[in-house]
């Protein structure tokens, strides 16, 4: 009987009833995901190009980003040789 009241003294003690010690509380590391680059397209322009009977060139260029016209028509006038585009 000794020997049983003595091996449950080695353990650990209870925490008394009217005192309870708050559980550890564990520590939760969240890592934002970065957001994804995804590769854009350029900007798309979209081209009507007509021709006339004496082989001369007129176009209409659309599209949303100004400067991607611009090379557009640039480089359209000096392909086709055309004075203006609208």
């Amino acid at each position: 009987m000794i020997g049983l009241i003595l091996g449950a003294c080695k353990g650990n003690p209870a925490p008394p009833a009217g005192k309870s010690e708050p559980a550890p509380a564990s520590q939760v590391i969240v890592e934002k995901e970065k957001p994804v680059k995804e590769d854009t397209l350029p900007p798309e322009v979209k081209i009507r190009l007509k021709r006339d009977g004496k082989d001369n060139y007129t176009w209409e260029l659309n599209g949303s980003d100004v400067d991607q016209i611009l090379k557009a028509n640039e480089k359209l006038r000096k392909q086709l040789g055309g004075e203006s585009g609208k």
